[in-house]
């Protein structure tokens, strides 16, 4: 007879439907309820005070069914719904498993000692989507971790051989200031000035004012950028097909879905090598590092990859090959193991 599968309540920012950037929960609680799981989800609510509630209102009111709970874990003000949820499982003897979202995480366990201890400490496992959290928190003294990666449905990411390609470049990621969007608006006008018929694609939502900043910016040194604000999936991977090379300005970092998604469409990548990003890419191998808003060494590498075919066309293959790493069909045994207790 075969087994059941357990009942999940999985808590996190579920604010894809209602106009918000799509984050793992928005994946991972459909393809595990592919995998024959019972998946309970909160929240949808946009407004933060309301998605608490309905984050301890949906655990007490399930709490009596579920087998364990699944929590995206973040390092800014959504630590504290992770925080809260927890002490409510271990009120209640519900087994937890954090998933480890943040790349500032480690910085958080140093600012919130007592929280992080008894939170992360008291889970029957903790997920890490990246090598580099799971080093950082073995070193906070942490053992009960794991290493499951973010995962993509690899036949939805077509791959584009990149090999003869121009400075189109595409940043995909939320518009906030952690992830340092006007960086890319320098690099393009760095291009610009030496010379190349450069062009930028932005796609992603506003979350704290960065994307009206670099709309004025992009207007006031005429900069050929498209804002396309928030798309879904299906339509920027569409879109997708128009650039030719990848660019990550980002400060801080865990493994961004965005990046692998761009693994598996065959760009050549161009990332600032923060946080759990060096864990990611191999430098020179299957996309190139910069340092933290350093704007020459991103330009200087994307003249790089644009004059020369065999090190664009070496780039794309190896960042596909990277990418289909990351398939769900590889991924699930993985998530398997760990709710098979």
């Amino acid at each position: 007879m075969k087994e059941k599968k357990k009942t999940l309540l999985y808590i996190g920012n579920k604010l894809a439907e209602t106009g918000g950037t799509a984050t793992v929960i928005d994946t991972l609680s459909v393809q595990l309820a592919q995998e024959g799981y019972t998946v309970i989800t909160a929240s949808e609510k946009n407004n933060k005070v309301h998605r608490l509630l309905d984050m301890v209102t949906t655990f007490l009111r399930v709490r009596k069914k579920i087998d364990a709970v699944l929590i995206d874990t973040y390092s800014t003000k959504n630590f504290y719904y992770a925080i809260v949820i927890g002490k409510l499982s271990r009120q209640y003897n519900t087994p937890y498993f954090p998933i480890l979202h943040g790349g500032n995480l480690p910085q958080r366990i140093e600012q919130s000692p007592l929280k992080s201890a008894k939170y992360f400490g008291g889970a029957r496992l903790n997920i890490a989507p990246s090598q580099y959290l799971m080093e950082a928190f073995k070193q906070k003294g942490f053992k009960e971790i794991t290493y499951i990666p973010n995962s993509i449905e690899l036949e939805k990411y077509p791959f584009k051989l990149r090999k003869s390609v121009t400075p189109k470049l595409l940043w995909v990621r939320s518009f906030s200031e952690i992830y340092n969007p006007q960086m890319a608006l320098a690099v393009l006008a760095r291009l610009l000035q030496n010379g190349h018929q450069a062009t930028l694609t932005m796609v992603g939502p506003e979350k704290d004012g960065s994307l009206a900043k670099c709309q004025v910016i992009a207007q006031e040194k005429s900069l050929p950028v498209t804002f396309t604000g928030l798309l879904s999936k299906e339509s920027w991977i569409k879109l997708s097909t128009e650039s030719d090379v990848f660019i990550n300005t980002t400060n801080f970092d865990n493994l961004p879905v965005s990046m692998i998604e761009a693994m598996a469409l065959g760009f050549p990548i161009v990332s600032t090598n923060v946080g759990g990003i060096p864990f990611m890419i191999e430098d020179n191998v299957d996309g190139i590092l910069v340092p933290p808003d350093d704007v020459n060494a991103m330009v200087q590498a994307i003249e790089t990859i644009c004059d020369d075919d065999n090190v664009s066309g070496a780039l794309s293959k190896a960042a596909r090959l990277k990418g289909e790493s990351y398939n769900w069909q590889i991924i699930k045994d993985s998530w398997h193991k760990v709710l098979d207790f």
